[in-house]
């Protein structure tokens, strides 16, 4: 017999590719994550969301038009129709110009700074439970777990075209959430506006987030995972439910 050379060491196996782990985190969360957690990367989801949030707005501004956005807006909101009787038609003009460019710009600009926001706080408050994690291998869970948001987007593009236009709400197009069933202008906006960011996609991301967490760390359990990515989602919800009330 040949003896094997002496600190001869197996391959290590290679980590999922970047379509292994865009279908993993749907049919295989907890092995994809604890790939990503292992390797952390996050730009790939971070420009995917960004792609399809400026797709999903420019889409809306082509076919329904920022004009029966902010009408519509006026129509629900005596405030909004209160500012736009005082403005021209040329202002209105100018404001539906703008619009689309704001949106766009936001998605931009708000998608990655939240996610900034919401992975120091997931961060904190896994590490206090004694998770042991780091900040590059959260921001890539809380990117990745962000990835039923494209589902989102698609299906609002889908129902755009079939919907009327006059009938499409841009800012709940989906009926995956109890604002569907509530009435836009009788309700309590502080409610409406828990209610439409409690949705299927969002309640799906959370749990996506959850089950990274826990797969990156064997020292938290789901339910404390589950806190800690549930903590900053519920603290912009209520800001901007409250953001919502006060300007009612």
């Amino acid at each position: 017999m040949t003896p094997e050379p002496i600190g001869a060491q197996p391959p290590e196996p290679r980590g999922m590719g970047v379509f292994a782990r865009i279908t993993g985190v749907f049919l295989e969360p907890s092995k994809a994550f604890a790939d990503i957690a292992q390797r952390p990367t996050w730009l790939l989801p971070l420009l995917l969301m960004i792609i399809a949030g400026v797709a999903y707005y420019t889409t809306y501004g082509q076919h329904v038009g920022w004009a029966r956005f902010f009408q519509h807006q006026a129509e629900i909101n005596p405030k909004v129709a209160q500012q736009m009787s005082q403005m021209t038609p040329d202002q209105r003009a100018m404001q539906a110009k703008f619009a689309g460019y704001g949106y766009d710009g936001g998605v931009i600009i708000v998608t990655p700074i939240a996610l900034l926001i919401t992975s120091a706080i997931v961060l904190g408050i896994a590490n206090i439970m004694g998770a042991g994690l780091r900040f590059k291998q959260v921001f890539a869970i809380e990117a990745w777990a962000s990835l039923p948001i494209l589902i989102r987007y698609v299906l609002s593009i889908v129902v755009m075209f079939l919907k009327n236009p006059d009938d499409f709400n841009l800012v709940n197009p989906l009926a995956f959430n109890a604002a569907a069933f509530m009435d836009p202008i009788a309700s309590s906006k502080f409610l409406y506006a828990l209610a439409t960011a409690v949705d299927v996609f969002a309640i799906w991301t959370l749990l996506l987030g959850a089950t990274g967490v826990k797969a990156a760390s064997k020292r938290i359990s789901f339910t404390g995972a589950l806190i800690a990515v549930a903590t900053p989602f519920v603290l912009f919800t209520l800001f901007g439910a409250t953001i919502a009330g006060l300007f009612s």
